[in-house]
């Protein structure tokens, strides 16, 4: 029997985990993942030390990153109402790349608020939505190394799970004219699926971006299924983060998500429990998406 050499053995363990064709660094991925899910943080709920660190997280990644901003600090306030469990002000994250062919607009979202503690039990939101919100970071540095065509506005959202809140309020104070956007691609619950689906909803309302889905679904390893916007016999997941208050302004929109597994809004959601393999390769489509519509969109 031959001698299975140390490499070997390494690759073996490995080969799950490993994506080809890789622009994601992973190790950077699933190591900001941990963090923002991690006990510390607390939950990141609104107005809370927890919520105060993932921002103060993401916000020294677009400083170190070199992204602009719209906004001092790149801080958007608003004010939380209390008639929505919360009362204070909640805070966006906004870092900006500018196209280098188009000053028309990307929108990039994920929102970095989950439920905090209940009693002695932390929601630590691994999945929902540490997972879009890491992918969110590692989107930013891929395009601040290859600079896009198109302009893009990368929003870490607040209070998404008091109603969206973060996401009007951003609408409400949106830094360009609305008209200049011409997608926005939001990421909520991207790290885990039994069945090695993501979904891509949006495409029964803005069928043109059916091709650059198709195009990296053709190269991923997991299965992407285009859908839950509501048609028949479909659930309808058009207005269920924050892409939906841009879609009642027919702004055009993809949210990538997963179904809701047992750990969703539980104390098991945790870093512990999340799928690399299947997280990785969910980020790799989604930038692959994003590449595809960048090339083709600023040609327009």
């Amino acid at each position: 029997m031959k001698t299975i050499t140390p490499l070997i053995l390494l690759l073996f363990w490995a080969a799950p985990y490993l994506v080809f064709g890789q622009n994601i660094d992973q190790s950077r991925l699933l190591a900001d993942m941990r963090t923002l899910s991690s006990d510390s943080m607390e939950g990141r709920a609104p107005m809370t030390e927890g919520g105060r660190m993932a921002r103060e997280y993401i916000r020294e990644r677009f400083e170190s990153l070199g992204l602009g901003s719209q906004f001092p600090g790149y801080r958007q306030e608003f004010v939380l109402d209390a008639a929505k469990g919360a009362e204070g002000l909640g805070v966006n994250i906004l870092g900006f790349i500018p196209g280098s062919a188009s000053a028309e607009i990307i929108l990039l979202l994920a929102h970095y608020d989950h439920l905090g503690k209940k009693g002695e039990a932390i929601y630590n939101g691994a999945d929902d939505n540490a997972s879009g919100t890491a992918a969110l970071l590692e989107m930013a540095a891929y395009f601040s190394e290859n600079l896009p065509r198109n302009s893009f506005l990368f929003v870490a959202t607040d209070a998404e799970e008091k109603g969206l809140v973060g996401a009007r309020a951003l609408l409400r104070d949106f830094p360009f004219p609305l008209e200049e956007v011409k997608a926005v691609v939001n990421m909520d619950m991207i790290s885990r699926s039994d069945d090695r689906t993501l979904y891509a909803v949006g495409t029964r309302f803005y069928p043109q971006f059916r091709p650059f889905l198709e195009a990296a679904a053709g190269r991923s390893s997991i299965r992407l299924v285009l859908g839950n916007d509501g048609g028949a016999g479909q659930k309808d997941w058009s207005k269920a983060s924050d892409h939906g208050p841009f879609h009642e302004r027919n702004i055009p929109f993809i949210y990538f998500g997963v179904d809701d597994h047992k750990d969703y809004h539980q104390p098991t959601d945790t870093f512990e429990n999340i799928q690399p393999d299947f997280y990785v390769a969910a980020c790799e489509l989604i930038l692959d998406t994003l590449l595809g519509m960048d090339q083709e969109m600023a040609s327009e």
